[in-house]
């Protein structure tokens, strides 16, 4: 696991093997996981709590190649896995940028341990839905890399760079390159789920019987209610602000979460996606969250960070030279 910027050079450089886990057959392994016992907290609740990855090199749409295709076969996913291996250490030698195969390595292996084809399960192809016409016409924010984005002030800035969400920290969880971990902490009455990624941590009341805030408090993270249907925990999700917009969404946005442990090293975890004003129909994702060593440290954005401010200060030296007629 990554632990902060400053502490990168110390991690050891030695090549990760990127093989794809075949699994026992899938009657065998249900067989297992039905006999699995899920062990309880003090207070009787399933116990989540540990260190988990949803680090994984699955799609998270279907590729046209395996159009009707639900599952990898174990030698698909391994030459799936060896592109896309292949893919992170290709970078060119004039991209003057930090490396990429170093600066996303993980001390662990990255697969596709399920075996499926896209992290999309419904629609049953694989696919995101087709967005409705609104969500066609609304503008796009500007994408991390893209040319026009704004450097005015720091809040024309991506939230990533200003370290409030990459987005992915949930809900909902998505993988992104790297950082692709959490923990979870149980108390009475409370889940605490830590994204390691800009440091975000959702404290979720588990009692049925709360209600979720007033309409009219919006926060980025949404707010979140959860209860026990068995052994899964199922976590609603509301009151996004206008701000968040995932995958452009707005603040409609209704996210269901499911948590369920399947084993002693794994959570099914799945989450549904609802905003009628941006996808034509709600959408649902499965993607395994696999036990992983800890602890996770502090992802200490922004402290000792220049880039932010170095990014304004260039764009002043820019606006100066247009001033004067300067042109490089």
């Amino acid at each position: 696991m990554r632990v902060v910027i400053a502490a990168v050079a110390a991690i050891s450089l030695g090549s990760l093997s990127l093989v794809a886990q075949s699994p026992p057959s899938r009657p065998s392994a249900a067989s297992a996981r039905q006999a699995y016992k899920v062990p309880k907290t003090a207070d009787g609740a399933p116990d989540l709590t540990g260190n988990w990855s949803y680090a994984t090199y699955a799609p998270l749409e279907r590729p046209a190649q395996f159009a009707g295709k639900e599952f990898f076969t174990p030698e698909e996913a391994a030459a799936f896995v060896k592109s896309r291996d292949e893919n992170l250490n290709a970078q060119a030698s004039d991209d003057i940028h930090y490396d990429n195969a170093l600066w996303q390595s993980e001390n662990y292996t990255k697969s596709i341990n399920s075996l499926r084809t896209s992290l999309v399960i419904d629609p049953p192809d694989g696919k995101i839905p087709a967005l409705t016409e609104e969500a066609r016409r609304r503008p796009v924010p500007p994408q991390p890399g893209s040319s026009d984005r704004r450097a005015d002030s720091y809040e024309t800035r991506t939230l990533g760079e200003r370290c409030i969400t990459w987005g992915n920290d949930g809900p909902p969880i998505l993988p992104v390159g790297y950082n692709n971990n959490l923990d979870i902490l149980q108390g009475p009455g409370f889940v605490v789920v830590r994204n390691e990624m800009v440091h975000a941590a959702r404290l979720i009341p588990v009692d049925a019987s709360r209600p979720h805030v007033g309409s009219r408090i919006r926060q980025w993270s949404g707010d979140s209610r959860g209860r026990w249907e068995g052994n899964t925990l199922v976590v609603e999700t509301t009151n996004y602000n206008d701000k968040i917009r995932f995958r452009n969404s707005t603040s409609a946005l209704r996210v269901t979460e499911r948590f369920t442990r399947v084993d002693a090293d794994t959570i099914d975890y799945q989450f549904t996606v609802d905003d009628a004003n941006t996808w034509t129909r709600p959408w649902t994702v499965a993607l395994p969250l696999r036990k992983v060593p800890g602890p996770i440290y502090e992802y200490g954005c922004h402290e000792g960070n220049y880039g932010l401010p170095n990014i304004l200060r260039g764009q002043r030296v820019e606006d100066a030279k247009a001033a004067k007629g300067v042109t490089d």
